[in-house]
C-alpha cells in the first residue's frame, strides 16, 4: 500500500475558535459540520488535522497531541509567526493559544523543534525530519548550556513550566567566572520568556534587561543574535 494519510482528530470547546486560530496560521477549512457531531477539518499543504467539539471542554485539562514531521521547521515557524503578528499584531508567546520557538530538544536527540498550544490545549510538536538532518546532535559543553537544555524539555516538550523555571533560576544564582557570556544571555532570554507564559511581566523586563547588560566580544554577539532576536519579540510582546 502507498500514499496512506493519516488525520489525527483532536478534542476542543468550539469548532469556530479552532478554525479561526487555524486560519490565522494559514491553514483553510477542508470540512465543517455542526450537526449530528460538530466538528471541523483543516489543510496547510500536506499538513492535515481535524477536530471535535466537546461542550464544557477545559482545555487546560487537554491531552490532544500530535507530531508534525517537517524538513523546515524554520521556515514554518516564520509563517505562523507572520499570521500571528498580521492577525494579533505580536507572536503569542503566552495562554492558550500560543507558540514556542524552535529549539533543539534533548529528549529527542537534539532534533530541531516547536510546538503550537491552540485553543482547544492540544500540542501540535513541529520536529525536523532527522533525516534532513545529517550533522550529529552535540551535548551541550557548558554549565548554562545544560541548564537550558533541560529547562526546554520541561516547558516546552512537557509543559512543566514552573520546573524549568526552576532549573534556571538555580544556575542563575550561581555564577560561575568561566560561564559563557552568549549561554547566559540565552538562558536569560528563555527565563524572561518564560515569565510572560506566567504571567509577570516584571520579572520578563528584568531578565530582558539582564540580558542586554551582558558584555560579548564581536564574535559572541554574532553567535548571540538569535536570542536577542527572541528578545525582541519577547518584549513587543510585554508592550
Amino acid at each position: 500500500m502507498t500514499n496512506e494519510v493519516t488525520v489525527p482528530l483532536l478534542p476542543c470547546a468550539s469548532i469556530d475558535d479552532i478554525e479561526t486560530f487555524y486560519g490565522v496560521l494559514g491553514f483553510r477549512t477542508t470540512y465543517k459540520q455542526r450537526k449530528p457531531n460538530a466538528c471541523v477539518g483543516v489543510q496547510r499543504e500536506d499538513l492535515h488535522l481535524q477536530f471535535f467539539e466537546i461542550p464544557g471542554f477545559d482545555p487546560e485539562q487537554s491531552y490532544g497531541s500530535c507530531l508534525v514531521i517537517t524538513a523546515d521547521i524554520e521556515g514554518l515557524h516564520r509563517a505562523f509567526a507572520a499570521g500571528m503578528r498580521a492577525a494579533y499584531g505580536k507572536v503569542l508567546v503566552s495562554g492558550t493559544p500560543r507558540m514556542t520557538r524552535p529549539r533543539a530538544r534533548k529528549n529527542a536527540d537534539g532534533v530541531g523543534g516547536f510546538s503550537i498550544i491552540d485553543p482547544g490545549g492540544n500540542w501540535i510538536r513541529v520536529f525536523r525530519d532527522p533525516t534532513t538532518a545529517p550533522t550529529p546532535a552535540t551535548t551541550p559543553a557548558g554549565r548554562l548550556a545544560k541548564a537550558l537544555s533541560n529547562a526546554v524539555v520541561q516547558a516546552d516538550s512537557r509543559g512543566n513550566v514552573g520546573q524549568a523555571v526552576r532549573i534556571l533560576d538555580s544556575a542563575l544564582a550561581r555564577p560561575q567566572a568561566d560561564d559563557d557570556p552568549v549561554e547566559q544571555v540565552e538562558v536569560l532570554v528563555y527565563r524572561a520568556e518564560l515569565a510572560i507564559v506566567l504571567d509577570d511581566p516584571k520579572t520578563a523586563t528584568e531578565m530582558l534587561a539582564r540580558a542586554q547588560s551582558v558584555t560579548l566580544t564581536e564574535g559572541e554577539s554574532e553567535r548571540a543574535t538569535p536570542a536577542f532576536d527572541n528578545a525582541a519579540e519577547l518584549a513587543a510582546a510585554l508592550r
